[in-house]
């Protein structure tokens, strides 16, 4: 059964948000939180628990890197032990940069050019381009489909990830274009995306809103919302969408 909330959750501060040079000796998978972080994500704990019905289960899937695990484990604190279940997920890692960064002047140059250039299409030197995740990111949601296929899946799903990954994940989704993903500012740590579903139509809509850099254009479709979620990448083409620029997107579907 499809769950009644889908949350993505961006990882809380961490030592590399705070000094950007530390990718430079630690590798990305080993960065931690700040004590900020730690503190962002009990609130962000907190902040579920109050979203949650009695007796809901959450299922957590969470990326393998640090922050992220350290993110869950302090959110999880405000659960009750029963009523939540985790799977770490490695296909919601971070964008590969390459192992360890290059000095300053290079990573700067690297970032213009990726501005320049567009953060879907470009590749970082030795690492992955969006598009790469893009493509990791649509093999999990296959997956989520199929586990959506058992009446026991939980009623709400938190994906505990990274930022890039947040705007990757509903921009397939939503089947929302490259130029509606560009448009797109990164999330805050420890900030929620929500997805709720409809209860009659079985469809999802954004019940929170996205930062946009600049006006996106609109782009249409209109089919039937997948049947059988088994039948994961070819059906889950089948969408509705609105412009990503309207601050509550409406009956959007899978």
């Amino acid at each position: 059964m499809r769950p009644r909330l889908i949350i993505l959750v961006r990882h809380g501060q961490s030592e590399a948000n705070v000094d950007i040079s530390i990718h430079r000796w630690v590798p990305d998978h080993k960065i931690k939180l700040t004590k900020v972080g730690v503190e962002q994500a009990l609130e962000a704990g907190h902040r579920l628990n109050k979203l949650l019905k009695p007796d809901e289960v959450v299922q957590f899937y969470v990326s393998p890197y640090l922050r992220a695990r350290q993110t869950f484990e302090n959110m999880s604190k405000a659960l009750d032990k029963r009523r939540w279940k985790y799977c770490e997920e490695p296909r919601l890692r971070e964008q590969d940069w390459g192992n360890f960064q290059g000095p300053p002047e290079e990573m700067a140059r690297i970032k213009m050019e990726r501005k320049s250039y567009g953060h879907f299409f470009y590749r970082i030197p030795n690492g992955e381009s969006g598009a790469d995740v893009y493509d990791r990111i649509s093999t999990f949601q296959e997956t989520l489909h199929r586990a959506f296929a058992s009446p026991s899946f939980p009623s709400v799903l938190v994906i505990v990830t990274h930022g890039l990954l947040s705007r990757l994940f509903v921009m397939r989704w939503f089947h929302w274009s490259v130029e509606e993903f560009e448009s797109l500012n990164n999330l805050c740590t420890c900030e929620f995306v929500i997805m709720e579903k409809n209860q009659e139509t079985n469809k999802y809509k954004l019940t929170t809103s996205y930062n946009i850099e600049a006006e996106a254009g609109e782009e249409f479709s209109s089919e039937d919302v997948m049947e059988d979620a088994s039948e994961s990448d070819e059906q889950s083409l089948n969408s509705s969408s609105l412009s990503v620029n309207e601050v509550v997107k409406e009956n959007l579907n899978d």
